[in-house]
């Protein structure tokens, strides 16, 4: 079991993603620190050509500076008629974060294409690194396909293109628990918690 003084910084400031994992840790005796808590001088460049990378060098980046385990994530979205498109780039396609933009711009370059061949998923990578360099990967993903047009009004991102066959709607038609349920970062946080505690010994 953890002793109480153990500490883990995730590499992020969104307050929801360090809430959750704020949640997942206080259960193991470990304190969750986000960005916000250290010096704002360290700067992670992010320029990976996988999720995996990207992951890695945020978690890395940090761990040498901070002296504690860095968990870092990298998540994105993945047409197979784009040939993996968007993927790392899933957050800035059309410009820097601009939700309705990158909508719009995969639904160009999805014109004409027939509903059977607009599969894609959904992916996340975490990746845990510890300062000596021992490191945990886990990954996650969600299966669907891209509507020609959006629905839904909760969500964000590509939420309202992305349709689930199982659950007959787009991640944006789902309440916040449900999507929580089957979401790409749910199944990465499940296959993280599966190799955590042997890891963190």
């Amino acid at each position: 079991m953890p002793r109480m003084n153990e500490e883990i910084l995730i590499a992020t400031k969104n307050e929801g993603k360090l809430k959750e994992f704020k949640n997942i840790f206080e259960k193991k005796g470990i304190k969750a620190k986000s960005l916000k808590d250290i010096s704002s001088a360290i700067n992670v460049v992010e320029n990976g050509l996988t999720f995996e990378e990207n992951a890695r060098l945020k978690a890395e980046g940090y761990a040498r500076n901070v002296g504690i385990p860095v968990l870092a994530d990298d998540s994105g979205l993945q047409i197979d008629a784009l040939n993996g498109r968007p993927g790392i780039f899933s957050a800035r396609y059309a410009g820097d974060h601009n939700d309705a933009a990158n909508n719009a711009k995969v639904l160009s370059e999805l014109g004409g294409i027939p509903n059977e061949k607009r599969t894609a998923n959904f992916h996340t990578t975490i990746v845990v690194r510890k300062p000596d360099g021992a490191e945990l990967i886990a990954n996650g993903d969600l299966k669907g396909r891209i509507l020609s047009v959006p629905r839904g009004e909760n969500g964000f991102g590509y939420d309202p293109l992305f349709f689930i066959d199982g659950r007959n709607k787009t991640l944006a038609e789902m309440t916040t628990d449900e999507k929580n349920e089957i979401s790409h970062r749910a199944l990465a946080i499940q296959d993280l918690l599966n190799q955590f505690d042997a890891f963190w010994k």
